[in-house]
Protein backbone atom coordinates (compact mmCIF):
# COMPACT_ATOMS: atom_id res chain seq x y z
CA UNK A 1 0.00 0.00 0.00
CA UNK A 2 1.25 3.40 -1.20
CA UNK A 3 1.46 6.25 1.91
CA UNK A 4 -0.20 9.19 1.22
CA UNK A 5 0.47 12.55 2.46
CA UNK A 6 -2.17 15.13 3.73
CA UNK A 7 -0.40 18.12 2.31
CA UNK A 8 -2.45 20.40 0.20
CA UNK A 9 0.65 20.92 -1.90
CA UNK A 10 2.19 17.52 -3.79
CA UNK A 11 5.95 16.74 -3.72
CA UNK A 12 7.03 15.73 -7.11
CA UNK A 13 10.40 14.05 -7.37
CA UNK A 14 11.27 14.31 -11.90
CA UNK A 15 14.61 12.40 -12.99
CA UNK A 16 16.01 12.64 -16.05
CA UNK A 17 19.09 11.26 -18.34
CA UNK A 18 19.02 14.52 -19.61
CA UNK A 19 18.77 18.18 -18.98
CA UNK A 20 19.48 21.52 -20.39
CA UNK A 21 22.27 22.79 -21.62
CA UNK A 22 21.57 19.42 -22.94
CA UNK A 23 19.12 20.96 -26.29
CA UNK A 24 16.19 19.06 -27.07
CA UNK A 25 12.37 18.38 -26.80
CA UNK A 26 12.55 16.33 -23.24
CA UNK A 27 14.27 19.30 -21.70
CA UNK A 28 12.15 21.81 -23.32
CA UNK A 29 9.44 19.89 -21.96
CA UNK A 30 10.37 19.16 -18.67
CA UNK A 31 11.17 23.12 -18.22
CA UNK A 32 7.59 24.35 -19.68
CA UNK A 33 5.78 21.92 -16.97
CA UNK A 34 8.10 22.90 -14.05
CA UNK A 35 7.33 26.49 -14.69
CA UNK A 36 3.32 26.23 -14.38
CA UNK A 37 3.19 23.51 -12.28
CA UNK A 38 4.08 25.30 -9.02
CA UNK A 39 0.86 27.31 -9.65
CA UNK A 40 -0.93 24.41 -9.20
CA UNK A 41 0.25 23.39 -5.99
CA UNK A 42 3.13 20.88 -6.95
CA UNK A 43 6.88 21.15 -5.78
CA UNK A 44 8.88 19.96 -8.44
CA UNK A 45 12.28 18.95 -7.45
CA UNK A 46 14.61 17.23 -10.91
CA UNK A 47 17.48 14.79 -10.61
CA UNK A 48 19.54 15.26 -13.90
CA UNK A 49 22.79 15.00 -15.08
CA UNK A 50 26.21 17.49 -14.76
CA UNK A 51 27.19 18.10 -17.96
CA UNK A 52 30.80 19.61 -18.70
CA UNK A 53 28.87 22.86 -19.64
CA UNK A 54 27.81 24.71 -16.22
CA UNK A 55 23.80 25.43 -16.28
CA UNK A 56 22.26 26.44 -12.82
CA UNK A 57 18.37 25.28 -12.22
CA UNK A 58 16.36 26.34 -9.06
CA UNK A 59 15.28 22.52 -6.93
CA UNK A 60 17.93 20.35 -9.51
CA UNK A 61 20.31 17.89 -8.40
CA UNK A 62 22.92 17.05 -10.61
CA UNK A 63 24.73 13.45 -10.63
CA UNK A 64 28.51 12.88 -11.95
CA UNK A 65 28.33 11.71 -15.32
CA UNK A 66 30.43 10.10 -18.24
CA UNK A 67 30.35 10.74 -21.96
CA UNK A 68 27.35 8.31 -24.06
CA UNK A 69 30.58 6.42 -26.67
CA UNK A 70 27.97 6.45 -29.36
CA UNK A 71 25.75 9.85 -28.61
CA UNK A 72 28.65 12.63 -27.46
CA UNK A 73 25.55 15.12 -26.48
CA UNK A 74 24.26 12.78 -24.28
CA UNK A 75 25.48 11.72 -20.72
CA UNK A 76 25.06 8.59 -18.69
CA UNK A 77 24.67 9.56 -14.85
CA UNK A 78 26.60 7.36 -12.30
CA UNK A 79 24.51 4.66 -10.62
CA UNK A 80 25.60 5.07 -6.94
CA UNK A 81 25.29 9.00 -6.66
CA UNK A 82 21.87 8.46 -8.93
CA UNK A 83 20.52 5.91 -6.52
CA UNK A 84 21.93 7.53 -3.42
CA UNK A 85 20.39 10.97 -4.40
CA UNK A 86 16.93 9.78 -5.26
CA UNK A 87 16.59 7.78 -2.36
CA UNK A 88 17.65 10.88 -0.11
CA UNK A 89 14.75 12.95 -1.68
CA UNK A 90 12.14 10.57 -1.31
CA UNK A 91 13.02 9.53 2.22
CA UNK A 92 13.19 13.62 2.93
CA UNK A 93 9.32 13.61 1.56
CA UNK A 94 7.77 13.06 -2.25
CA UNK A 95 4.68 12.11 -2.70
CA UNK A 96 5.03 10.96 -6.36
CA UNK A 97 8.14 10.08 -8.75
CA UNK A 98 7.96 11.30 -12.32
CA UNK A 99 10.39 9.63 -14.61
CA UNK A 100 11.01 11.73 -17.72
CA UNK A 101 13.56 9.13 -19.92
CA UNK A 102 14.07 5.28 -20.49
CA UNK A 103 17.55 4.64 -18.96
CA UNK A 104 19.87 5.21 -15.71
CA UNK A 105 16.41 7.66 -14.68
CA UNK A 106 13.84 5.01 -15.64
CA UNK A 107 15.93 2.18 -13.40
CA UNK A 108 16.60 4.53 -10.07
CA UNK A 109 12.87 6.08 -10.58
CA UNK A 110 10.94 2.59 -10.36
CA UNK A 111 13.24 0.89 -7.82
CA UNK A 112 12.91 4.39 -5.28
CA UNK A 113 9.35 4.56 -6.07
CA UNK A 114 9.02 0.88 -4.87
CA UNK A 115 10.81 1.49 -1.49
CA UNK A 116 9.16 3.96 -0.68
CA UNK A 117 5.83 2.65 -1.70
CA UNK A 118 4.98 5.94 -3.97
CA UNK A 119 2.96 6.36 -7.04
CA UNK A 120 5.66 6.41 -10.05
CA UNK A 121 4.52 7.36 -14.10
CA UNK A 122 6.75 8.13 -16.75
CA UNK A 123 6.31 10.33 -19.57
CA UNK A 124 7.77 8.28 -22.69
CA UNK A 125 8.64 11.60 -24.82
CA UNK A 126 10.61 9.73 -27.74
CA UNK A 127 9.87 7.11 -30.59
CA UNK A 128 13.14 4.91 -30.08
CA UNK A 129 12.36 2.20 -32.29
CA UNK A 130 12.27 4.89 -35.43
CA UNK A 131 16.15 5.84 -34.54
CA UNK A 132 17.69 4.13 -32.57
CA UNK A 133 19.47 2.56 -35.74
CA UNK A 134 21.14 6.15 -36.77
CA UNK A 135 23.19 5.62 -33.75
CA UNK A 136 24.22 2.10 -33.69
CA UNK A 137 24.24 1.40 -37.41
CA UNK A 138 26.30 -1.61 -36.84
CA UNK A 139 23.73 -3.68 -35.87
CA UNK A 140 20.99 -5.13 -37.96
CA UNK A 141 17.58 -2.73 -37.91
CA UNK A 142 14.99 -5.47 -37.62
CA UNK A 143 16.80 -6.81 -34.39
CA UNK A 144 16.97 -2.90 -33.40
CA UNK A 145 13.16 -2.39 -33.54
CA UNK A 146 12.33 -5.07 -32.33
CA UNK A 147 14.46 -4.91 -29.05
CA UNK A 148 13.12 -1.08 -28.77
CA UNK A 149 9.42 -2.72 -28.64
CA UNK A 150 10.71 -4.91 -25.75
CA UNK A 151 12.36 -2.49 -23.96
CA UNK A 152 9.21 0.12 -24.21
CA UNK A 153 6.97 -2.95 -23.04
CA UNK A 154 8.90 -4.28 -19.92
CA UNK A 155 9.53 -0.66 -18.68
CA UNK A 156 6.14 1.00 -19.27
CA UNK A 157 4.32 -1.89 -18.05
CA UNK A 158 6.70 -1.16 -14.76
CA UNK A 159 4.96 1.95 -14.23
CA UNK A 160 1.84 2.93 -12.34
CA UNK A 161 1.04 5.17 -15.47
CA UNK A 162 2.49 6.23 -18.95
CA UNK A 163 2.09 9.87 -20.86
CA UNK A 164 2.49 10.49 -24.04
CA UNK A 165 2.68 13.18 -25.97
CA UNK A 166 0.10 12.69 -29.01
CA UNK A 167 -2.51 10.04 -29.96
CA UNK A 168 0.15 8.10 -32.11
CA UNK A 169 2.36 7.55 -29.24
CA UNK A 170 -0.21 5.75 -27.40
CA UNK A 171 -1.26 4.02 -30.27
CA UNK A 172 2.57 2.61 -30.92
CA UNK A 173 2.74 1.93 -27.38
CA UNK A 174 -0.65 0.00 -26.85
CA UNK A 175 0.65 -2.31 -30.12
CA UNK A 176 3.88 -3.05 -28.27
CA UNK A 177 1.37 -4.53 -25.88
CA UNK A 178 1.71 -2.15 -22.78
CA UNK A 179 -0.71 -2.80 -20.60
CA UNK A 180 -0.34 0.41 -17.92
CA UNK A 181 -2.84 2.81 -17.66
CA UNK A 182 -1.90 5.49 -21.29
CA UNK A 183 -2.46 9.35 -20.73
CA UNK A 184 -2.20 11.51 -23.92
CA UNK A 185 -1.08 14.95 -22.26
CA UNK A 186 0.89 17.21 -25.25
CA UNK A 187 3.89 19.50 -23.85
CA UNK A 188 2.29 22.70 -23.73
CA UNK A 189 4.02 26.13 -24.89
CA UNK A 190 5.06 29.41 -23.63
CA UNK A 191 3.01 31.04 -26.17
CA UNK A 192 3.43 34.66 -25.34
CA UNK A 193 7.13 34.42 -25.15
CA UNK A 194 7.51 33.82 -28.93
CA UNK A 195 5.21 36.28 -30.00
CA UNK A 196 7.23 39.12 -29.61
CA UNK A 197 10.29 38.54 -31.87
CA UNK A 198 11.77 40.81 -33.59
CA UNK A 199 12.69 39.75 -37.47
CA UNK A 200 13.77 42.96 -38.38
CA UNK A 201 16.75 42.61 -35.99
CA UNK A 202 17.53 38.88 -37.14
CA UNK A 203 17.77 39.52 -41.06
CA UNK A 204 20.04 42.17 -39.86
CA UNK A 205 22.48 40.56 -37.67
CA UNK A 206 22.29 37.90 -40.42
CA UNK A 207 22.16 40.14 -43.72
CA UNK A 208 18.89 38.45 -45.09
CA UNK A 209 17.51 41.27 -47.20
CA UNK A 210 13.91 42.55 -45.79
CA UNK A 211 12.08 41.57 -48.90
CA UNK A 212 13.94 37.92 -49.26
CA UNK A 213 11.80 34.86 -48.86
CA UNK A 214 13.17 32.40 -45.61
CA UNK A 215 11.65 29.05 -45.12
CA UNK A 216 12.60 27.92 -41.55
CA UNK A 217 13.78 24.76 -39.19
CA UNK A 218 14.40 24.78 -35.88
CA UNK A 219 15.31 21.91 -34.03
CA UNK A 220 18.39 19.33 -33.06
CA UNK A 221 20.71 18.93 -36.38
CA UNK A 222 20.29 15.21 -36.20
CA UNK A 223 19.61 12.33 -38.72
CA UNK A 224 16.22 11.38 -37.73
CA UNK A 225 15.04 15.05 -37.88
CA UNK A 226 14.79 14.35 -42.24
CA UNK A 227 16.79 17.41 -42.56
CA UNK A 228 18.24 16.18 -45.90
CA UNK A 229 14.60 15.91 -47.32
CA UNK A 230 14.72 20.09 -46.92
CA UNK A 231 17.67 19.92 -48.61
CA UNK A 232 16.41 17.92 -51.03
CA UNK A 233 13.09 20.02 -51.79
CA UNK A 234 14.93 23.35 -51.59
CA UNK A 235 16.88 21.96 -54.54
CA UNK A 236 13.37 22.21 -56.98
CA UNK A 237 11.71 25.19 -54.81
CA UNK A 238 14.79 27.12 -56.00
CA UNK A 239 14.24 26.69 -59.68
CA UNK A 240 10.97 28.98 -58.97
CA UNK A 241 12.16 31.16 -56.41
CA UNK A 242 15.61 31.69 -56.86
CA UNK A 243 16.34 33.77 -53.96
CA UNK A 244 14.66 31.53 -51.35
CA UNK A 245 16.65 30.48 -48.59
CA UNK A 246 16.51 27.81 -45.93
CA UNK A 247 18.08 28.83 -42.42
CA UNK A 248 18.23 26.15 -40.20
CA UNK A 249 18.74 26.75 -37.19
CA UNK A 250 19.98 24.31 -34.26
CA UNK A 251 23.08 21.87 -33.65
CA UNK A 252 23.85 18.49 -33.71
CA UNK A 253 25.17 15.40 -35.31
CA UNK A 254 24.09 15.41 -38.79
CA UNK A 255 25.75 18.91 -39.08
CA UNK A 256 28.62 18.39 -41.27
CA UNK A 257 26.88 15.31 -43.42
CA UNK A 258 24.08 18.20 -44.08
CA UNK A 259 26.69 20.87 -45.03
CA UNK A 260 28.61 18.84 -47.04
CA UNK A 261 24.80 17.65 -49.00
CA UNK A 262 24.07 21.54 -49.62
CA UNK A 263 27.48 22.21 -51.10
CA UNK A 264 27.11 19.23 -53.49
CA UNK A 265 23.62 20.47 -54.63
CA UNK A 266 24.98 24.07 -55.67
CA UNK A 267 22.75 25.51 -52.66
CA UNK A 268 25.31 27.15 -50.49
CA UNK A 269 23.65 30.59 -51.23
CA UNK A 270 19.98 29.09 -50.51
CA UNK A 271 21.03 27.43 -47.16
CA UNK A 272 22.11 28.77 -44.10
CA UNK A 273 23.27 27.14 -40.49
CA UNK A 274 22.79 29.50 -38.15
CA UNK A 275 23.88 27.48 -35.18
CA UNK A 276 22.06 27.00 -32.14
CA UNK A 277 20.10 29.82 -30.67
CA UNK A 278 19.45 30.80 -27.35
CA UNK A 279 15.47 30.30 -26.68
CA UNK A 280 14.85 33.27 -24.60
CA UNK A 281 16.37 36.31 -26.64
CA UNK A 282 17.61 34.75 -30.30
CA UNK A 283 15.07 31.91 -31.30
CA UNK A 284 11.89 34.12 -31.23
CA UNK A 285 13.71 37.04 -33.44
CA UNK A 286 14.17 34.16 -35.68
CA UNK A 287 10.73 33.17 -35.96
CA UNK A 288 9.72 36.34 -36.64
CA UNK A 289 12.29 37.15 -39.73
CA UNK A 290 10.71 33.60 -41.59
CA UNK A 291 7.83 33.77 -43.89
CA UNK A 292 7.00 29.69 -43.63
CA UNK A 293 8.57 27.35 -41.26
CA UNK A 294 9.20 24.01 -43.27
CA UNK A 295 9.56 20.26 -40.90
CA UNK A 296 9.78 16.80 -42.40
CA UNK A 297 10.33 14.66 -39.69
CA UNK A 298 9.03 11.41 -39.42
CA UNK A 299 9.75 10.12 -35.83
CA UNK A 300 8.14 13.37 -34.00
CA UNK A 301 6.23 12.15 -30.77
CA UNK A 302 4.53 15.71 -30.75
CA UNK A 303 6.50 18.03 -32.61
CA UNK A 304 6.46 21.31 -30.06
CA UNK A 305 8.80 23.57 -32.76
CA UNK A 306 5.86 23.54 -35.08
CA UNK A 307 3.78 25.20 -32.10
CA UNK A 308 6.47 27.26 -31.28
CA UNK A 309 6.57 28.83 -34.90
CA UNK A 310 2.63 28.89 -34.55
CA UNK A 311 2.86 31.12 -31.58
CA UNK A 312 4.77 33.64 -33.59
CA UNK A 313 2.58 33.78 -36.12
CA UNK A 314 4.65 31.53 -38.88
CA UNK A 315 2.59 29.35 -41.17
CA UNK A 316 3.79 25.66 -41.06
CA UNK A 317 4.76 23.66 -44.36
CA UNK A 318 5.32 19.85 -43.20
CA UNK A 319 4.61 16.08 -43.25
CA UNK A 320 1.86 14.97 -40.83
CA UNK A 321 3.70 12.14 -39.43
CA UNK A 322 3.31 10.22 -36.12
CA UNK A 323 2.78 13.04 -33.39
CA UNK A 324 3.03 15.73 -35.67
CA UNK A 325 -0.66 14.75 -37.03
CA UNK A 326 -2.17 15.70 -33.61
CA UNK A 327 -1.26 19.11 -34.31
CA UNK A 328 -1.33 19.25 -38.40
CA UNK A 329 -5.00 17.28 -39.22
CA UNK A 330 -7.25 20.19 -38.05
CA UNK A 331 -5.55 22.11 -40.62
CA UNK A 332 -5.25 25.54 -39.06
CA UNK A 333 -1.97 27.37 -39.66
CA UNK A 334 -0.22 25.18 -41.32
CA UNK A 335 -0.84 23.49 -44.70
CA UNK A 336 0.53 19.33 -44.71
CA UNK A 337 2.92 18.76 -47.22
CA UNK A 338 3.73 15.20 -49.76
CA UNK A 339 6.07 13.30 -48.47
CA UNK A 340 8.19 13.28 -51.71
CA UNK A 341 10.91 15.89 -52.20
CA UNK A 342 10.52 17.29 -55.72
CA UNK A 343 6.45 17.38 -54.74
CA UNK A 344 7.49 19.56 -51.26
CA UNK A 345 9.59 21.73 -52.66
CA UNK A 346 7.02 22.63 -55.86
CA UNK A 347 4.36 23.16 -52.91
CA UNK A 348 6.73 25.06 -50.66
CA UNK A 349 7.73 27.25 -53.88
CA UNK A 350 3.85 27.93 -53.98
CA UNK A 351 3.36 28.59 -50.85
CA UNK A 352 6.18 31.49 -50.64
CA UNK A 353 4.51 33.32 -53.33
CA UNK A 354 1.27 33.40 -52.31
CA UNK A 355 1.08 36.13 -49.89
CA UNK A 356 -2.36 36.11 -49.33
CA UNK A 357 -2.02 32.61 -48.14
CA UNK A 358 0.78 33.35 -46.02
CA UNK A 359 -1.12 36.38 -44.04
CA UNK A 360 -4.30 34.38 -43.96
CA UNK A 361 -2.14 31.49 -42.40
CA UNK A 362 -0.22 33.40 -39.89
CA UNK A 363 -3.44 34.85 -38.51
CA UNK A 364 -4.68 31.01 -38.11
CA UNK A 365 -1.64 29.81 -36.25
CA UNK A 366 -1.67 32.50 -33.39
CA UNK A 367 -5.31 31.77 -32.36
CA UNK A 368 -4.76 28.09 -32.85
CA UNK A 369 -1.53 28.25 -30.51
CA UNK A 370 -3.55 29.59 -27.92
CA UNK A 371 -5.58 26.23 -27.74
CA UNK A 372 -2.07 24.88 -26.52
CA UNK A 373 -0.83 26.94 -23.71
CA UNK A 374 1.53 25.65 -21.23
CA UNK A 375 -0.20 26.55 -18.30
CA UNK A 376 -3.66 24.56 -19.13
CA UNK A 377 -1.17 21.22 -19.88
CA UNK A 378 0.06 21.35 -16.10
CA UNK A 379 -3.38 21.91 -15.19
CA UNK A 380 -3.58 18.24 -16.68
CA UNK A 381 -0.48 17.01 -15.39
CA UNK A 382 -1.47 17.93 -11.77
CA UNK A 383 -4.86 16.52 -11.57
CA UNK A 384 -3.29 13.39 -13.33
CA UNK A 385 -0.14 13.26 -10.45
CA UNK A 386 -3.38 13.94 -7.45
CA UNK A 387 -5.46 11.09 -9.24
CA UNK A 388 -2.66 8.98 -8.71
CA UNK A 389 -1.68 9.43 -4.90
CA UNK A 390 -5.08 9.66 -3.86
CA UNK A 391 -5.84 5.99 -5.55
CA UNK A 392 -2.84 4.80 -4.38
CA UNK A 393 -3.81 5.86 -0.68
Amino acid sequence: MYRRHPNRFLRVLMISDVYFPRINGVSTSIETFRADLAAEGIHVRLIAPAYPQRHDAPATWRIPSRRVPFDPEDRLMHWQPLRHTAHHLAADGVDLIHVQTPFAAHYAGTRTARTHRIPVLATYHTHFEEYIAHYLPALPRPWLKAAARRLARGQCNDLDAVVVPSRAMHDTLTGYGVTAPLHVLPTGIPVHSFATGDGAAFRSRHDIPAERPVALFVGRVAFEKNIAFLIDAMATAVKIHPDLLLVIAGEGPALPALRRQATGAGLDGNVRFVGYLDRQTELPDCYAAADVFAFASRTETQGLVLLEAMAAGLPVYALAEMGTRDILDPRRGAVIAPDDPVAFGNGLATLIGNRYQLDTLAAEARDYALEWAAPARARQLAGLYRSLVTSAA
